[in-house]
């Protein structure tokens, strides 16, 4: 059975739905990889490595996707209305798709999915229980998310997140506030103790407060 890996194509995505390492772990499972050209390019994943890892590299969508009974990607199929071909079009006839495929805001391909008789499994509605955790896609990018904030914060804020002490004297450490508490609430407030602020945090659930203490976070009750 051949699986298709292609490239996205939506503005400012950098990801790709099967890395190196994963398709070692799909061809040893007996399937075969076929890797549409440059589709780990912005992730650093040349094709070589793909080719290493012993999938073919297809120099097209349409070479991709040909005899391909399942499709991975990171987001929708792009359609013409997005500006670019149409994905969808190209897509095999009963073919598997697996994606984060964003099915309320994406509702009209989900017609088309219908007409191509495409089953098409859209991975962040999977359950977010402990049997489910391999395929669990939101829990991960929460994880980085929460990471990515406090870069962000720091980078804006044009000061020093820790405490300094100089010659010309001391820079009082910046304080955060973090809103919620949940996945990426708790890399947030990890990231932000690492940095040397001092950190507050606020969330509606009062169990949370234990969390956050562990992280060395102050709760903030209201």
């Amino acid at each position: 059975m051949q699986i298709a890996v292609l490239k996205e194509k939506r503005p400012y995505e950098t990801r790709v739905a099967a890395t190196p390492e994963t398709v070692k772990k799909l061809i040893a499972l007996g399937f075969s990889v076929i890797v549409e050209k440059g589709a780990g390019d912005n992730s650093q994943y040349p094709d070589s490595q793909y080719e290493a890892a012993g999938a073919k590299v297809a120099a097209s969508p349409e070479k991709t996707l040909d005899k391909a009974k399942i499709v991975l990607k990171v987001l929708p199929p792009m359609t013409k209305k997005d500006g670019d071909e149409d994905e969808v079009k190209l897509l095999p006839e009963g073919a598997l798709l697996i994606g984060m495929l964003q099915p309320y805001a994406k509702a009209e391909l989900i017609e088309e999915y219908n007409k191509r008789k495409i089953t098409a499994f859209s991975l962040e509605l999977a359950p977010r229980i402990t049997r489910a955790q391999a395929i669990d896609v939101l829990s991960s990018q929460s994880n980085l998310a929460g990471y990515r904030a406090v870069i962000e914060a720091a980078n804006a804020l044009h000061r020093a997140f820790p405490m300094m002490m100089t010659a010309a004297g001391t820079i009082a450490p910046a304080r955060v506030l973090i809103l919620g508490a949940g996945v990426a609430g708790l890399q947030a407030i990890a990231t932000a103790k690492r940095m040397g602020a001092i950190v507050s945090v606020f969330d509606v659930r009062a169990a949370a407060k234990e969390q956050v203490e562990s992280l060395g976070g102050t709760f903030v009750e209201v």
